[in-house]
């Protein structure tokens, strides 16, 4: 049986394999369109209208500096919790759930110690490297805030339309 705390939802972004571990992980859909707003934060994507909740999709190929694209049909944008929000980023591709056992998972400083503040680590996968990202690192809790701000903002605007 597999240990929940070893598991890890597989993606990808421009080839690269990421992972992140499957408890944050809430659900995963095809991309939707999002909502825009003129005075976001560089890295909020845009915002999604989940089911009467809205939700900010942070634009993770700005924080891995990535090249950015448009949105295509096949993408695929991954719910999760971090600091215990609800947020959402688009990636690629949705490769699936792995278990990796603690000693497949080389330590973050052990390889790059400037990384280790984003990244929890480095499993293998096959014959490829797969970084295992911390979402609670990742997106700070500022990072989060500011979100949550921009959220709301968009929330009274739909709520109370202008004539």
């Amino acid at each position: 049986m597999m240990k929940p705390q070893n598991q890890y939802l597989i993606f990808t972004i421009d080839g690269q394999r990421y992972a992140i571990a499957l408890s944050s992980v809430g659900k995963v859909i095809r991309a939707v369109e999002l909502i825009l707003l003129p005075e976001a934060p560089e890295f909020l994507l845009g915002l999604m209208n989940m089911q009467g909740k809205i939700v900010p999709v942070i634009n993770i190929r700005k924080r891995f500096h990535l090249p950015l694209h448009k949105i295509r049909l096949n993408d695929r944008i991954i719910i999760c919790r971090a600091s215990g929000k609800t947020i959402a980023f688009m990636v690629d591709t949705v490769l699936g759930v792995v278990e990796f056992p603690q000693e497949q998972i080389d330590k973050a400083r052990q390889i790059f110690p400037e990384i280790e503040h984003y990244i929890e680590g480095v499993g293998k996968l096959d014959d490829t490297t797969v970084l295992i990202y911390d979402l609670e690192k990742l997106f700070s809790l500022q990072d989060i805030n500011r979100l949550n701000q921009a959220t709301k903002t968009q929330q009274r605007a739909t709520s109370n339309p202008t004539p």
